[in-house]
């Protein structure tokens, strides 16, 4: 089995508050740090009620400070809502204090709606078009120093010196991140857990393109899926309702908190609503640990996965640490143990 590592949206639940969430997160990271999962990401997402954390730079610093071991990274950072000196320096920061222990990856989102994402650039130029490449190249330089003769950026120190960037990956859910992180040889992480593109093509095409660089001489290819778990199959996906039912709602526009079992279990779903649930079925993988463990392996085999990164919504906080315990016992890593 591949490594493992945890994907966290720090989702708010339902008759909790975002500051509870917040110190899930948390919770969940001491938990999986000591089971033995590789990396632990934290995600951008802005002005969404289902989602407590809008500055995952500020949380990797908190969940690395609470851990020992585990890496800790952005999943992404939204780079279009950001200039690219400040991430180089908020992430050498991160790396300064946690060398080794940091990752910075990277979408080209805004991570939430227009007029948000409008009012989070009020103080830039207006641009027309994806900048997302130009920000990208801008940032690549700032770790190089490659800016040009006479380039009025060319005399800026980024602080804090001597400092490297952590290892940079593109995050995607086509092949556009693939074919892109693959030219410039950076790492690739796919979220198969809402992309409507087949995995198994953008990750298969990420490794066939790859170009060794100065970034990484090897691909490594992330793929992020979605993953309920419990002692039994029948358990696990009544726990999975409560992640259907938000999932529903969010492709209608609703970011509502992630609702409780009880109120999932009592939703009156139309046969429309059963249908669509069903179609998003092969973007959730549910069961118990056998059930999982086969699932995983059959996954990591057709992508080529390098590492296989679990994002688990669960409204039940010990139901939730279960299910990362379960998978972490299913596969063998390093630290697992018979979950409580």
């Amino acid at each position: 089995m591949r490594p493992l590592s945890v994907l966290d949206l720090s989702f708010v639940n339902a008759g909790a508050t975002s500051a509870q969430a917040l110190q899930d997160s948390l919770a969940l990271a001491r938990h999986v740090d000591g089971l033995g999962f590789a990396r632990y990401w934290l995600a951008e997402h802005h002005a969404l009620p289902s989602v407590a954390s809008p500055a995952p730079e500020i949380m990797i610093g908190q969940i690395a400070a609470a851990t020992s071991r585990i890496r800790v990274g952005s999943g992404g950072i939204m780079l279009p809502n950001h200039a690219p000196l400040m991430v180089a320096e908020r992430f050498k920061v991160l790396e300064a204090l946690f060398p080794g222990r940091i990752d910075l990856g990277l979408g080209r989102a805004p991570g939430t709606d227009g007029i948000t994402a409008q009012a989070l650039r009020r103080r830039e130029a207006p641009r027309g078009g994806d900048d997302f490449l130009e920000r990208l190249q801008e940032l690549m330089l700032w770790e190089t120093g490659g800016f040009p003769e006479g380039h009025p950026f060319r005399s800026i120190s980024v602080m804090p010196a001597g400092v490297p960037l952590p290892p940079l990956f593109l995050l995607g859910s086509s092949d556009y991140s693939a074919h892109l992180s693959a030219e410039i040889g950076m790492g690739f992480a796919f979220a198969q857990h809402f992309a409507a593109f087949d995995a198994v093509e953008a990750m298969l095409a990420y490794r066939r393109l790859f170009r060794p660089s100065g970034w990484r001489e090897r691909p490594h290819a992330i793929l992020a899926i979605a993953a309920v778990c419990a002692p039994t199959d029948a358990e696990a996906e009544r726990l999975a309702l409560s992640t259907q039912l938000a999932t529903l709602r969010r492709e209608r526009g609703e970011y509502a908190p992630l609702p409780s079992l009880a109120e999932a279990e009592a939703y009156p779903y139309s046969e429309a609503e059963r249908a669509r649930v069903q179609r998003g079925r092969a973007r959730l993988h549910v069961g118990g640990p056998e059930t999982l463990r086969a699932t995983l392996g059959a996954l990591a085999q057709a992508t080529q996965a390098d590492e296989i990164m679990i994002f688990s919504a669960i409204h039940d906080q010990a139901a939730r640490r279960r299910s990362y315990a379960l998978i972490a016992k299913a596969c063998g890593l390093d630290g697992a143990r018979d979950p409580a």
